[in-house]
């Protein structure tokens, strides 16, 4: 940007230039304390500087602007008495606010300039070169118990004799299956015949001949119930007869 003051052109590329950054540079001229300074003259330099500006026709940011309206405001908080009590900060609070921000961008300032002329690594200091490698000469020592290798062989037997538990899925006779095969014969016992004599071929003994079994007199009982088929029992925990239903006349 151009300095209207001047009249040259000058570049600055190191660190952020603002408002309060002019500001900072204003204060700087007038050669006292920052605690010190008369915010009434930075307030007039300000402005000055704004106009001069503009009378150049130089394109000024927003921001520039902004500062130059609150600082005008200031300037006439400082100046005209102040009014009666209310919310807003009085001048000389808000003079006091503005040289806070001042310091704290001056001291911020500094800060980075003797960061920045600390000695750096890579150009004022290096590391020292790496250290030579030594060779590792690993010998893994063994110390154990009886009890401890016996403990140790247990358990690897264990292992290698652990079984996995299958259990298969029960082949059953089912009650539709008992249904059906003695649906077929419902019409064609004329004479009593044994229950067990329906049972179908090629049972297995065990729980499937068992469940066949309680499949088959549960669906004589169900046809039973519907009137296709007679149930009788001579003696309890005998035999069960099955016929067909006598035809009425």
């Amino acid at each position: 940007m151009s300095d209207p003051r001047q009249g040259d052109l000058f570049l600055d590329l190191g660190a952020y230039e603002g408002p309060i950054d002019v500001l900072l540079n204003l204060a700087r001229e007038q050669k006292v304390d920052l605690t010190k300074i008369s915010i009434l003259k930075l307030a007039d330099q300000y402005l000055a500087f704004i106009a001069e500006a503009r009378r150049l026709r130089l394109e000024i940011a927003a921001d520039y602007l902004v500062m130059a309206a609150w600082l005008a405001y200031l300037k006439s908080r400082l100046l005209l008495p102040e009014p009666p009590a209310d919310d807003e900060p009085t001048g000389e609070e808000m003079a006091a606010a503005l040289t806070f921000q001042l310091q704290r961008l001056e001291a911020m300032q500094q800060a980075g300039v003797r960061l920045m002329a600390r000695p750096q690594l890579g150009r004022d200091v290096f590391r020292r070169g790496a250290p030579e490698g030594l060779p590792v000469v690993s010998r893994i020592v063994w110390e154990v118990t009886l009890y401890d290798l016996l403990k140790a062989y247990g358990e690897q037997r264990s292992r290698a004799g652990a079984q996995v538990l299958e259990i298969r899925a029960a082949e059953l006779y089912s009650m539709d299956d008992a249904l059906e095969r003695l649906a077929k014969l419902v019409g064609r016992l004329p004479d009593w015949q044994t229950l067990s004599a329906f049972l179908p071929e090629n049972l297995r003994s065990g729980l499937h001949h068992r469940s066949a079994l309680a499949s088959t007199f549960a669906a004589s009982l169900e046809l039973a119930r519907a009137g296709r088929l007679q149930l009788r029992q001579d003696v309890a925990f005998g035999p069960i007869w099955v016929r067909s239903p006598e035809e009425r006349k």
